[in-house]
């Protein structure tokens, strides 16, 4: 990009002035009474390591529990997890026990359509953080199963919040070049998290106490606290702040995380489109349509017009299904399960489960060198096309069910991780957060990220009573679910790799103007960059733009002026 002239520069800080109120000394004043403590690489890898903590305490739960359905401690307490001819309503109960969590999931991150954006995102995920060490203590503290079903959903309601949190937040923080790179390591620590967990084959060995499970459960406060500790060193979403008319604050974050000084041409440009993208939504919707500003966020998922609001929150919610129905589920809850079903012996199922789990660990970071160079489309469709030809073998494999298919078997599962890991693991976190605009973004994505804990509690509730009666059958289910996947992703999802959160609404503005699929929009070199004036004038803001670049009303009073 060509540096800016001296006459636009000025221009560039008259618009900063209208639109904080504040005059440029009295502005660098409070950008510098707002510095977060972190700034450059350090606050990068800090938010990194926090947003990863929330998805290690996630992944670490889902790999526990399959690790302890099985534990002789365990079933002393629960035996209702114990599948037997006597009892064979216990394949269900034992399927409840898992999935409950995902109830208490749903909960929390459909709870964030109405505290998300009131409370921020940094309070939000202290608070997730703060509901799952109860959760958590509850669980270890169980002594019935209706206790232990209470408990997990407490854990899930603040993993629900953290979870429809996280993403959102990670990516409004992240440049473009690198953000789908950052994001990936999110769905890498789900898989560290689940690997982690494996590390409790020690206490396997305590046969006769029950801190044979309690210990591996109590660790999970461990990562909370952890987390809640780290994000107080953070600062709040530099989106979030303006959209809340707090704009010397995000001046201070965007210059922060670009390790640049706040007069930056770039973090200016950056600041101007976010705040643009704020008065867009808040004046009006892109049609020209005036609105209240009192209108439910909620609401707005279902309008269209330029925006696309409903098409982009859909394509957010049909991606965190898709991710379930793959079948990944099936492995990780039930990792250790499978692996006595193929007639391997308890002790030696632990070891090959914990493997699964270090090689799904170690499959996950691929994705990160390579999503920004490939492309979010290109990964899903090789997961899935990956994803559908394991399933259809490991279906004709068990029809067959001798030592050489059971061996072939178990080798398939780390094979199924491995195009998950790749093609599907974090990509549902980050593409959510990428793909709505910023008024509708933390409704939207509490809506994906309860599609995901929905689909998740059917696949986990359903699995057990399915291998019980149909056996292999259940991987034919599956491998028909991944083959759907694959011509839906091509035709509807469109492209977001090196594109801003901003220039999505231009791709979305610039297909509806033209009346053709944004997909094919996404793909193209000539969409112009958000905050630009060829942006502007697709966006529908060329009449307007004064009113955009100057702020809303909004703007004036949390500056402490009136027009």
């Amino acid at each position: 990009m060509a540096e800016p002239t001296h006459l636009e520069k000025r221009e560039t800080d008259r618009q900063i002035e209208d639109i904080t109120g504040l005059q440029q000394d009295r502005l660098a004043q409070e950008v510098e009474n707002s510095k977060p403590r972190l700034h450059g690489r350090l606050l990068t890898f800090m938010l990194a390591f926090v947003a990863g903590t929330g998805f290690t305490l996630f992944g670490y739960d889902q790999g526990v529990m399959s690790a302890l359905l099985s534990a002789r401690q365990f079933e002393n307490v629960f035996p209702e997890v114990i599948i037997e001819a006597n009892h064979p309503n216990h394949a269900t109960l034992q399927s409840f026990l898992v999935a409950i969590y995902e109830i208490g999931c749903l909960i929390g991150a459909l709870s964030n359509l109405w505290i998300g954006d009131k409370l921020g995102r940094r309070r939000t995920i202290v608070l997730g953080g703060c509901i799952m060490i109860v959760g958590a203590i509850l669980q270890t503290a169980s002594f019935s199963y209706a206790q232990m079903i209470v408990a997990r959903i407490v854990t899930g309601l603040g993993n629900g919040l953290n979870t429809s949190t996280v993403p959102t937040y990670h990516a409004e923080c992240s440049p473009a070049a690198q953000r789908g790179s950052f994001i990936m390591i999110e769905g890498s620590l789900i898989t560290f998290g689940i690997m982690l967990s494996y590390v409790n084959f020690a206490f396997f060995w305590l046969m006769g106490s029950s801190a044979q499970w309690r210990v591996p459960v109590a660790l999970q406060i461990v990562l909370a606290l952890t987390m809640i500790f780290g994000i107080q060193y953070l600062p709040e979403s530099p989106r979030w702040l303006v959209k809340h008319g707090r704009h010397a604050e995000a001046l201070a974050v965007i210059s922060a995380l670009d390790n640049k000084h706040f007069t930056d041409d770039e973090v200016q440009r950056t600041y101007i489109a976010i705040h643009e993208a704020v008065v867009i939504e808040e004046v009006g919707n892109l049609d020209g349509n005036s609105k209240s500003e009192s209108s439910s966020n909620l609401r707005e998922l279902f309008t269209n017009g330029r925006q696309q609001n409903f098409r982009r929150a859909g394509l957010g919610v049909v991606i965190q299904c898709f991710q379930q129905i793959t079948g990944i589920n099936l492995i990780t809850y039930y990792a250790t399960l499978l692996f006595e079903r193929l007639g391997i012996s308890d002790v030696k199922s632990r070891i090959i489960a914990a493997c699964n789990g270090t090689e799904y660990f170690l499959a996950s970071l691929i994705a990160i060198f390579i999503i920004d160079r490939i492309g979010r489309r290109k990964l899903m469709l090789f997961g899935a096309t990956g994803q559908c030809l394991t399933m259809v073998l490991l279906a004709v494999l068990g029809s067959v069910d001798t030592s050489a298919t059971q061996i072939i078997s178990a080798v398939l599962l780390f094979v199924f991780n491995s195009f998950f890991a790749i093609g599907w693991l974090g990509m549902t976190w980050l593409y959510p957060a990428e793909i709505v605009g910023l008024r509708i973004r933390a409704p939207a994505n509490a809506l994906s990220t309860a599609s995901n804990w929905i689909f998740n509690f059917v696949v986990v509730m359903v699995t057990g009573p399915s291998f019980q009666n149909i056996s292999w059958g259940t991987y034919i289910v599956f491998a028909s679910l991944n083959a759907f996947i694959i011509p839906i992703v091509y035709l509807f999802f469109p492209e977001t790799a090196g594109r801003s959160l901003e220039d999505m609404d231009v791709v979305f503005a610039l297909a509806y103007n033209e009346g053709v699929s944004p997909v094919a929009v996404s793909l193209r070199k000539d969409v112009p960059p958000a905050g630009s004036a060829e942006a502007d004038e697709i966006l529908g803001l060329t009449n307007g733009a004064n009113r955009a670049r100057s702020g809303s009303p909004n703007d004036k009073v949390a500056n402490g002026t009136k027009e």
